[in-house]
């Protein structure tokens, strides 16, 4: 019998290996809808199987359950090409020129791309696909061409219908019909100069003198108009028109306006998303694997908003959408007192109040833990796990007592001070030398600190009290969110140093997101965190650093703007081939360990 009809043949080939498949990125495809049909073109899923993919084509279904499911099971998502948007979702009345929209698809798609954002899924938008992207992510897409034609016209002044191209063809979706010019410092140069060096594309895209010139494709009457803030727009045709954009938040986020699964040349781009939809698959499954722990978390500071810890509240940057989006297991929540503070215990007391309220209320999900054994036995049981600190040691008014009384509440750690000298210790800020490092209050609270098993913290501290703390404390101190001072000449960041005493005694220091100890110049980003990171693993070793956030403090850089990206934190370790043991010693097991051994008593 023919082995194309030998059924048993074909199991048992199967079956004579295990596993049966290697495992490879699921990409989910959004199908097309015409005649009550869903359908899609085969150059699609043909392109994700030739790139190393699973395709799974996504019926056009707004359904909430099924969205989220379907997002839980795929790596990469591809939004297909096809009809118009109904205006009516920018906005906007239709244009007479506007053509046939597909509302059954409006919904669906513009729903899963927002969440598929939020969960970092990485994307390809392809024709309509790079128009679904701008609608949901806050771009402009014209009903028409001639908007965007006469947009240009009017900015310059000029009238250059001689310019102006046939971007709907009647031609073979195999054949090239018009040019593209493409950024040179974009993926999207990246993706097609990597391929010609590999000789992976024909003539239909040419690398010359840093330029890249690629004939592409072209069925469509609508375009992209404005990319908005979350893209930046890399390809454009000679008339002007918008031919791809790309995130530029460092998301693996890539639209383009042709179609690249009819032609040779486009393999590439479903090449890039299965290797970004391996990676993202990759970080994942490790932190499945590992507790992550963020050491340093303001958002009780919002509490006086009213914020709301179980919705995705846009006025916080750590909830538990955001936390669960970005795979954060762990955050240590900090009562900040800005100083002067009246009754400080009591306000201090007030904000541990309400994040136990919010814990009690989503219990679960999220659960007060106080020690490393709490935080592994929340993820087991699938919940999120709070800690508490203080962050200002103005806390305890004064009193050695209140110690104690915060010790039983469960805080795991105290910076000692903030920005401004307190009768602790003098700060790296606004420091007037009060006491030359730490007064001799301060002394006896570290030394009590110690014997309760609160970590001392030492973040915002002047360089002498530093040093004071180093020699007082019995146990290893920890810098919560502390950056590096050779790369950024800031008196809050540890000087190479104090980072090699600070490991001499066991201790750890936790890179920092906020902007302003990142960089003096330009705008920080997951690039200075990571320059920032692999410094202070240069200096101290992988064993005495971390990250600690400062989100809802300031903290925040593009690529890591809160909670949801934190996955991009660990693409990025593992893009440098960091170990899974070393990735967890990063991801709070470092911290954890001085927290044990400071718990111990």
């Amino acid at each position: 019998m023919a082995r194309q009809f030998d059924l048993q043949g074909q199991l048992e080939g199967i079956y004579a290996r295990f596993p049966e498949a290697a495992p490879i990125p699921v990409i989910g495809i959004t199908g097309n809808y015409e005649d009550l049909t869903c359908k899609l073109g085969r150059g699609y899923y043909d392109s994700v199987v030739a790139a190393g993919g699973v395709p799974v084509i996504i019926p056009p279904e707004a359904d909430r359950h099924v969205i989220i499911n379907t997002l839980e099971r795929i790596d990469g998502l591809i939004l297909s090409g096809g009809g118009d948007f109904n205006p009516l979702w920018a906005g906007e009345e239709p244009s007479p020129l506007l053509h046939g929209i597909n509302k059954e698809r409006d919904n669906a798609e513009l729903l899963i791309t927002r969440l598929a954002y939020n969960r970092q899924i990485p994307m390809l938008g392809i024709c309509r696909g790079i128009q679904t992207l701008a609608m949901a992510l806050g771009g402009k897409v014209a009903q028409d061409l001639s908007e965007v034609r006469g947009k240009r016209k009017e900015e310059s002044g000029k009238r250059n219908e001689e310019r102006d191209i046939k971007h709907s063809q009647d031609a073979d979706r195999s054949e090239p019909t018009h040019s593209v010019t493409v950024e040179k410092d974009s993926t999207l140069y990246r993706i097609y100069s990597e391929a010609q060096q590999c000789s992976m594309v024909n003539d239909q895209c040419s690398m010359v003198n840093g330029q890249c010139s690629m004939f592409v494709n072209s069925f469509h009457h609508q375009a992209v108009s404005d990319p908005g803030e979350k893209f930046r727009v890399v390809a454009t045709a000679s008339d002007g028109v918008i031919e791809a954009m790309e995130s530029s938040e460092f998301k693996s986020v890539l639209g383009v306006q042709w179609h690249p699964e009819c032609m040779e040349s486009g393999l590439p781009l479903f090449q890039w998303l299965v290797k970004e939809a391996r990676d993202y698959r990759e970080a994942h499954q490790l932190h499945d694997r590992i507790l992550t722990l963020d050491t340093h978390c303001d958002t009780p500071m919002f509490f006086p908003q009213g914020v709301r810890f179980d919705q995705r509240d846009p006025r916080i940057l750590t909830d538990l959408h955001k936390m669960t989006e970005g795979r954060l297991d762990a955050t240590i929540m900090v009562a900040y007192l800005p100083q002067p503070t009246e009754q400080p215990k009591a306000f201090a007391d007030n904000i541990f109040d309400q994040i136990e309220a919010i814990a009690k209320k989503n219990s679960d999900y999220v659960r007060i833990a106080r020690t490393p054994a709490d935080l592994w036995q929340n993820k087991r049981e699938g919940r999120k796990s709070i800690m508490l600190g203080i962050e200002n040691g103005i806390a305890l008014d004064g009193k050695i007592e209140n110690l104690q009384h915060f010790a039983d509440r469960g805080i795991v750690y105290m910076t000692l001070c903030h920005n401004g000298d307190n009768d602790i210790c003098d700060s790296a800020s606004k420091t007037q030398n009060t006491h030359g490092g730490v007064s001799a209050f301060g002394e006896q609270v570290i030394r009590e600190m110690n014997r309760l098993g609160i970590l001392v913290d030492m973040s915002h501290a002047g360089e002498k009290s530093f040093y004071d703390a180093l020699d007082i404390s019995k146990k290893p101190i920890v810098c919560s969110h502390s950056s590096a001072r050779a790369l950024c000449d800031h008196p809050r960041n540890l000087t190479d140093d104090q980072m090699r005493a600070l490991a001499a005694k066991g201790g750890v220091a936790q890179t920092t997101i906020y902007h302003g100890f990142l960089r003096k110049d330009g705008e920080a980003t997951i690039v200075d965190v990571i320059a920032h990171l692999e410094h202070a693993i240069q200096v101290m070793g992988i064993d005495h650093v971390g990250l600690g956030t400062d989100f809802d403090g300031d903290g925040g850089v593009p690529g890591l703007a809160d909670c949801s990206e934190l996955i991009h934190f660990t693409r990025q370790l593992l893009r440098k081939r960091y170990s899974d043991e070393d990735i967890q010693k990063i991801w709070g097991g470092n911290f954890l360990r001085v927290m044990a051994e400071a718990q111990k008593g």
